[in-house]
């Protein structure tokens, strides 16, 4: 490159960080595969996992995210960690990720977690998932000394689960970002867990629903760190859950960087109050998807 090209190349990108980032991201630089969360369609799932998995397949959703493993039988959804394999395979599908029940661990003794951790790693290994997510904890337990005992749980598992090749996440609802005398259960969980062992998975709607941030903030806060998103949107007159394109949140200037955010795989997710039902809500969603945001991923 002569002093020129130099010149004019630093000019563009000079020029470039300048934009925002929407206009950045237009044509998609990691072809992430058009993700979903399964209890969003729970019912049907619960019904016939495998016909439910083809009709998605058919919507365009290529990867999952489970719920619900029976770690003392090593199942999902009525079927062994291979067998259910196998289903995806045949399918060509993939779950890259698992929301587990860590909440009734929270006071557990050491041995126990990691006894139930050591069968979560085997699960999501044989489905070959790269990441094991804490979901949730119970309405009794969101208290700020509970958020310091969970973040020492969540470094814990965390390095048990890097030891076993697979990374761990933490996903958050909206009682995190709930205020106590000026604290929140979210800012410990960030400054009291260790990023290379506890990443975040973002649910966007949470976020919009109770933080005083938007994604955009909170990944400048962490960059890197948010490698998996959840993106449903918000009923405009209660706030609830709704199908992609008929709520408040306009995802086409909401959506953070991918590259800054450290994204690798998201899910679309409606946990309820569907205008129809679930399988209207996934084909609803995947089309308005398809239409107006894949093409920022």
């Amino acid at each position: 490159m002569n002093r020129r090209t130099f010149i004019e190349s630093m000019g563009i990108l000079g020029a470039a960080s300048l934009l925002p980032i929407s206009c950045l991201h237009m044509q998609p630089t990691t072809n992430y595969k058009l993700g979903y969360q399964l209890f969003s369609i729970r019912d049907e799932m619960t019904k016939d996992p495998i016909g439910t998995l083809k009709l998605l397949k058919k919507l365009g959703y290529q990867d999952f995210e489970i719920y619900g493993f029976d770690a003392e039988k090593g199942m999902y959804y009525g079927y062994t960690a291979a067998d259910f394999k196998m289903i995806l395979d045949d399918l060509g599908l993939t779950v890259s990720s698992g929301h587990y029940g860590f909440s009734g661990f929270l006071n557990a003794p050491e041995d126990i977690l990691i006894r139930f951790v050591d069968q979560c790693i085997q699960g999501a290994d044989t489905l070959n998932s790269a990441y094991i997510t804490w979901p949730w904890i119970a309405p009794e337990q969101r208290t700020l000394d509970n958020f310091k005992i969970m973040s020492k749980k969540l470094n814990i598992i965390g390095e048990q689960v890097k030891a076993a090749g697979l990374g761990f996440a933490y996903h958050n609802h909206g009682y995190e970002f709930d205020d106590h005398n000026g604290q929140n259960g979210y800012d410990i969980i960030l400054s009291e867990t260790d990023a290379a062992l506890v990443k975040l998975q973002m649910d966007m709607y949470w976020v919009m629903h109770s933080s005083k941030y938007t994604p955009k903030e909170l990944i400048q806060k962490q960059p890197g760190r948010y490698v998996m998103w959840h993106i449903k949107d918000m009923d405009t007159k209660t706030r609830d859950y709704t199908e992609l394109g008929n709520g408040s949140i306009d995802y086409t200037t909401l959506l953070p960087d991918p590259i800054a955010s450290g994204l690798e795989y998201y899910y679309i997710e409606q946990g309820g109050n569907f205008a129809q039902n679930s399988i209207q809500s996934a084909t609803d969603s995947a089309t308005y998807f398809k239409e107006h945001l894949q093409k920022y991923l």
